[in-house]
């Protein structure tokens, strides 16, 4: 009998390669959002360009215009049906995706969640740190802690997708599950810290058209499966019911939205799963949702948020050195990665858990820096904590866009040089795909520039042929 192995067990990798069937679909989750990550671009540009001009009137007449019906809470203007409604929506999928990860995903592993999950925490934690310590002894800003908290993973994913198409899986299976684990964070801070005039009997009646969601989602999983048409006739105004009921209890809208994506099965019943079952509906929705989310409701919403009057040079730098402005730049560009990338280390030093071998840190500060793009939930929660349309809001919001600006930029140029480097890899590995150390495909000297041959085999040596014979 072998003796066993006095070697120690090599450390499980932090970045691994995750599974084959998460890769495809972070591949497909990246392609969608590079193109809502272009029109959150646009659309907030062109808010702040409307902001600046001269009919700079009109755009805040347009977002502030109200509608809705009253005796439910719901007259409510232009800018707070986008974050309240349409960004509800978005959090819709931030459900589907979050008990997706912890159904089917890589979060159902605990020792693939345990460093994503962790350094999220981290990545919430230390820039919540550095806005108190810059605003600490201004009690009224304050309240702004969480701003600089959230990563926008529209934008994050989008800036990956264009500028590292070579980058390993490993990194952007790590950033989607990051992203997705900073968003329930992100909902659980608006839920318990920004809700205000809690109403009891409105949440407890948006329990009964919740359980009627569930189990009609739950039960007749197969026929929304078949029937696209029945889910936008039956589930969504049951979904409705529960958004203004939530929104009538106090508590933020977008968190409806998050419990109606928990309601969605993810897998399918036991007696139709086998290989030709096809997508889960959790899987289904999010197909269908998505380009409804990603191509209007976070553009509007951004529309509407992102419009901020900078009053020119002297007004923009009067926001920048605001305290608010300056902890949420400073928390978004350097607390981000320090808490991510310093988390992530903690756990190769005290855990059994280290880097994989094709990674290297520089890769994990990359995405750590993409974290640091802060934008939609960042608005959200400015506006939650601030007055929409006073010089504070003002001040954060400034802060929020030039920290997600210089987050972007400073994580692209690490990522383009790593891409770089990952793609000449790539190349290397075609040139010699069987490993012998001789190319299998070159160029013959001479006058044959454009003719391609096969480079000859050692173990094709023709018998007799000096040392190369027969083995």
């Amino acid at each position: 009998m072998a003796e066993p192995s006095t070697e120690p067990k090599p450390k499980s990798g932090v970045l691994g390669r995750g599974t084959y069937s998460e890769s495809l679909r972070v591949g497909e989750i990246l392609r969608k959002e590079t193109v809502g990550g272009i029109l959150l671009v646009i659309t907030a540009a062109a808010a702040i360009i409307w902001a600046n001009s001269p009919a700079s009137d009109s755009y805040f007449a347009l977002r502030d215009f109200t509608f809705g019906y009253e005796p439910w809470h719901l007259e409510l203007s232009l800018g707070a049906w986008a974050a309240d409604g349409l960004l509800a929506i978005f959090f819709f999928l931030v459900g589907l995706e979050l008990k997706r990860e912890f159904v089917a995903g890589d979060l159902r592993n605990p020792a693939k969640a345990i460093v994503p999950v962790a350094a999220a925490v981290g990545g919430v934690a230390v820039p919540a740190l550095v806005y108190v310590g810059i605003n600490i002894f201004s009690p009224d800003t304050l309240r702004g802690w969480a701003i600089p908290t959230a990563t926008d993973i529209a934008f994050a994913v989008a800036v990956l997708a264009i500028v590292g198409s070579h980058l390993p899986s490993a990194l952007r299976i790590f950033l989607l599950t990051l992203a997705v684990v900073d968003d329930l964070i992100a909902i659980s801070i608006i839920a318990i810290f920004y809700s205000d005039d809690i109403q009891v009997t409105p949440l407890l009646l948006a329990l009964i058209p919740l359980a009627l969601y569930t189990i009609l989602a739950q039960k007749y999983r197969q026929f929304f499966h078949l029937k696209p048409a029945a889910a936008w006739f039956i589930l969504l105004p049951i979904g409705f019911v529960v958004w203004a009921l939530v929104h009538a209890g106090g508590i933020h809208a977008t968190v409806a939205g998050v419990l109606l994506g928990f309601a969605v099965p993810v897998l399918h019943r036991k007696a139709v799963a086998g290989p030709d079952a096809g997508p889960g509906l959790a899987e289904l929705f999010e197909h269908r949702i998505r380009p409804l989310s990603a191509g209007f409701a976070v553009p509007v919403f951004a529309f509407f948020s992102a419009g901020v009057t900078v009053g020119g040079w002297s007004g923009f730098v009067s926001a920048v050195t605001d305290p608010v402005a300056l902890g949420i730049i400073l928390g978004l560009v350097l607390g981000k990665p320090i808490g991510i990338v310093g988390t992530t280390w903690l756990l190769t030093k005290l855990t059994k858990v280290n880097l994989d071998p094709a990674l290297r840190w520089v890769d994990l500060i990359g995405v750590a820096l993409l974290a640091g793009i802060g934008f939609t939930v960042s608005l959200l929660i400015a506006d939650l904590s601030f007055t929409p349309d006073g010089t504070t809001n003002d001040h954060a919001k400034v802060g929020i866009l030039m920290a997600s600006i210089l987050a972007a930029l400073i994580a692209s140029v690490i990522l383009r040089a790593r891409n770089k480097h990952y793609r000449t890899i790539e190349a290397e590995e075609r040139v010699d795909a069987d490993g012998d150390g001789i190319p299998d495909v070159y160029q013959e000297p001479g006058n044959h520039a454009d003719e391609t041959v096969t480079a000859p085999d050692p173990d094709d040596a023709v018998p007799g042929a000096g040392a190369q014979g027969p083995r």
